[in-house]
């Protein structure tokens, strides 16, 4: 090919890629006055929360009496400015043709949900605080608090979870589940910012887990790696489409255990104190203080099922 073919076909494939038909799918059109959110500034949102929920443990935070005050001052209102911009660019991202007075309200609303969120930053920490508590305690390996908290995916996901539900229960659109899918990304623990959690929850190891949008989780429970908390398929309304807004995925109850690999699906109960074993599949409820085990192989022949 020669040379000067090059420019040619640059401009073919320019072309194609600005035909409306090609894009028209997957673009989002705003305004130049509607910010988009930005991934960059999230994940420093969530880094300068880390800071501020666990002083000493990130970033320059000093833990001496006579100046946390200031460092936490410093580190709150540079979170306001940061987060007020980055819930307007959320409220913002359904705009379509927002007039100017609509754009102040939103930005508005924006300063009040960033200073609400803010507010909870003492009941975020006393969670995380419970978290790291649940995971020390349940993992022999576990040398100290501070390892757990600087290692430890499970709380750095659910950290990431306990900021966007906050986020999420204010409203904040789109930017919660930005928050926590950078969790995903980073441990492969995918709890859906809509999920309701209690305290002293914790995940052992924790690769491969999933938390539906609709589970309820109550206190002291411990889940392990690979663990779905999933729904069952959707169900479809009489045109066809998957019936969405429904709750879909399981309800745990205080105290559960629930071993590796397992996968509870449907709007079913565990009942607390219950333990559920690994590779178990459980699509019906069971009673408190259950015990459910893998299918058994027994003298050459096939027994049991789910056993309490």
């Amino acid at each position: 090919m020669r040379y000067m073919e090059y420019p040619r076909r640059l401009k073919d494939i320019i072309e194609n890629l600005s035909r409306e038909e090609s894009y028209q799918s997957v673009c989002h059109r705003h305004q130049p006055d509607q910010p988009m959110p930005s991934s960059k500034v999230l994940s420093d949102i969530v880094d300068l929360l880390r800071e501020i929920i666990f002083p000493g443990y990130f970033g320059d935070s000093s833990t001496r009496s006579e100046s946390i005050r200031y460092y936490q001052g410093v580190n709150v209102e540079k979170l306001y400015d940061l987060l007020r911009h980055q819930v307007y660019a959320g409220l913002c991202f359904d705009c379509k043709m927002a007039s100017k007075k609509d754009l102040w309200a939103r930005k508005d609303k924006a300063a009040e949900i960033s200073l609400k969120f803010i507010e909870k930053l003492p009941v975020i920490r006393h969670l995380l605080a419970t978290d790291v508590e649940a995971a020390y305690l349940g993992d022999p390996a576990a040398q100290s608090s501070a390892e757990v908290i600087f290692c430890y995916p499970a709380i750095r996901a659910i950290t990431n979870y306990r900021i966007a539900h906050e986020l999420m229960k204010l409203g904040v659109p789109l930017i919660p589940r930005i928050i926590s899918e950078m969790a995903h990304s980073e441990t492969g623990i995918d709890i859906h910012p809509r999920a309701r959690i209690g305290h002293h929850f914790t995940i052992d190891h924790g690769t491969g887990v999933v938390i539906g949008a609709t589970s309820i989780i109550g206190n002291h429970v411990k889940i392990y790696q690979g663990v779905t908390l999933g729904a069952k398929s959707f169900p479809l309304d009489e045109d066809g489409n998957p019936i969405k807004g429904i709750d879909r995925h399981p309800i745990v109850e205080d105290n559960v255990i629930i071993y590796a690999q397992a996968t509870i699906l449907g709007r079913i109960t565990v009942g607390s104190n219950s333990v559920i074993g690994g590779n178990v599949w459980l699509t019906s409820s069971v009673p408190p203080n259950s015990k459910i085990l893998q299918e058994k192989y027994r003298h050459g022949g096939f027994i049991g099922g789910d056993g309490i």
